[in-house]
């Protein structure tokens, strides 16, 4: 006789296996009772996963809003629908391989980071319910302007009215509504955003104290915990989804503090914003990004951690602004070849590329070539860790920094130093590097030193409408794009071809052939043998590439 169904969202029959993967060392054992005390109950408990997440899904939901938005826009007509403009258009900021989504939900691979989605926005393979989504995700196009709608989740993180987002959900928009899980809906005013990680906070008014949520810890979620994702994918508010935690501290090339959570938990365009919970429901990411070929969830989507949040957050509502440690420095990773170059145990730590003039560092105390391995008792695994570690900690703050300096030019190891440094602002040190740039900018129109600029097997030229038109580049492309590369070159071994543009040479940006030059001639002053150039394709992909200088 075949074993009864098990009902439809009911409890399985007793020849029915439960829900949850089973750890193949138990492969016919009955799940112990549940008691606080016994450690294996718990870790299989733990392996099976959650049996049902209705009760936790019932409690967290009030807490999770929709963001709808609306921004107008000026036009001398009509203009043509967002589905009859090419899909996946690129600039030199795009991340190769995922990127902020979007208002509406997350975006594909290679879509602009600030490009919102516009009325007319395709489904997949011109599906049947294309009708439905041009009237959910259109606004009003008429002969002086058009309004654009989007849409986005969020959560709230105080019973007053605060509530968390990501910031593409709300850029530029004029109106901001936050609507409620039982139909409710308010206005909501803008506390403060952060670009950088990607963060928003609003606010509103209620006329009683509202559900929330708190975050939790992300920082001890391990690859295969359960996660459960609440949101607004494609207008369908109050949507769950459930899954695992597919890996952490993912770089996906969207910002300077990369660290997403990945997960496989179904997050589509309108989920951006929305809370990541773990199974104590608590708020250990705001999923923002996918990766995806169609713009519908592939089971790869990113999420901001908790820890990283929490602490943008709590800047922006007691600041409206976020006050991050500066150091002043520019960085480079520690690849096998610096190692061995430095005579380094390993490679860890992240290299010292430049000292900002004028900034916290600027005391002679960090050189060039130091390789960086702890800051205020953390350890520095990478370059990538270290900006993170810097924003983190407080302003005007006088941190221990553990060095390696080569202070020979022997076979000699690196000696271990200590400095201290006083940390500024960051939002400062942007500002006074921009100023400093822009006096140092040429008036538009002034005639170029040299049009052209031969090196390291290439010749590159500053970017200019002749050069967009030859290669087929965006018309807002600025910088420096290769025009030719010899054959027999390391550039060529290297793949780099014609029409690549090139956007940083040892991790500092440059906006002119000539610049690259200068950047390239400071390396082989400081005696560097080796090259780290940022090159993006026509299509927007980035990678690094090191190039010999000899």
């Amino acid at each position: 006789m075949l074993p009864a169904p098990a009902v439809p969202g009911g409890e399985a029959t007793p020849e029915t296996p439960p829900p949850g993967p089973v750890p193949d060392a138990l492969p016919n054992a009955a799940a112990p009772a549940a008691d606080p005390v016994n450690p294996v109950a718990q870790e299989i408990k733990r392996m099976r996963g959650p049996g049902s997440v209705a009760d936790l899904a019932e409690d967290l939901l009030p807490a999770v809003v929709n963001i709808s938005t609306s921004q107008d826009v000026e036009a001398a007509g009509r203009g043509p629908r967002a589905q009859d403009q090419d899909e996946g258009t690129t600039d030199e900021d795009d991340a190769p391989q995922a990127s902020p989504a979007p208002e509406g939900g997350p975006a594909e691979p290679g879509a602009e980071p600030e490009q919102r989605a516009e009325p007319g926005e395709r489904s997949p393979d011109e599906s049947p319910l294309q009708d439905y989504f041009d009237d959910l995700f259109s606004g009003e196009n008429g002969a002086q302007g058009r309004r654009l709608d989007g849409m986005g989740s969020g959560f709230v993180i105080d019973p007053a009215g605060i509530i968390v987002t990501n910031n593409h959900v709300i850029a530029d928009a004029d109106e901001i509504t936050v609507n409620f899980s039982d139909g409710s809906s308010l206005e909501a005013t803008l506390v403060g955003v952060d670009p950088k990680t990607d963060v928003a906070v609003l606010k509103v008014e209620p006329e009683k104290p509202l559900d929330f949520v708190e975050f939790g810890d992300s920082e001890n979620i391990r690859i295969g915990d359960w996660v459960m994702a609440i949101g607004n994918p494609f207008g369908f508010g109050g949507s769950v989804s459930l899954g695992i935690v597919s890996a952490r501290d993912r770089n996906i090339n969207a910002g300077p503090y990369d660290n997403f959570i990945q997960t496989d938990a179904a997050i589509n365009r309108g989920n951006s914003g929305g809370p990541l919970f773990n199974m104590d429901g608590k708020v250990i990411g705001i999923n923002t990004a996918i990766v995806s070929p169609t713009g519908g969830s592939i089971g790869i989507g990113f999420s901001i951690p908790a820890l990283l949040a929490k602490n943008v957050v709590d800047q922006l509502r007691e600041f409206g602004e976020t006050r991050r440690g500066w150091l002043g420095i520019r960085l480079q990773a520690v690849t096998d070849d610096i190692a061995r170059g430095l005579r380094l145990p390993d490679t860890k730590g992240a290299v010292v590329m430049g000292v900002i003039e004028g900034g916290p560092a600027d005391t002679g105390e960090i050189k060039v070539g130091d390789v960086i391995t702890s800051f205020d008792g953390r350890e520095v695994a990478t370059s990538r860790d270290l900006p993170l570690i810097v924003a983190e900690t407080p302003v005007g703050k006088r941190v221990p920094i553990t060095i390696l300096r080569k202070e020979s030019a022997d076979d000699a190891p690196p000696v271990e130093v200590t400095v201290e440094i006083t940390l500024g602002r960051l939002e400062d040190g942007e500002k006074q590097t921009a100023e400093a740039g822009a006096a140092a900018t040429p008036e538009p129109g002034a005639p170029s030193e040299e049009e052209g600029v031969r090196l390291l097997g290439m010749s590159i030229e500053d970017i200019s409408d002749a050069l967009r038109t030859r290669f087929s580049l965006a018309e807002n492309a600025e910088g420096v794009v290769v025009t030719e590369v010899a054959p027999a070159s390391a550039a060529a071994e290297k793949g780099i071809e014609a029409g690549t543009r090139l956007t940083e040479v040892a991790q500092e940006p440059v906006s002119s052939a000539q610049e690259v030059r200068e950047k390239i001639d400071e390396l082989k002053a400081a005696g560097r043998k080796n090259a780290l150039l940022l090159l993006s394709s026509a299509t927007g992909d980035l990678r690094f590439v090191v190039l010999p200088l000899e």
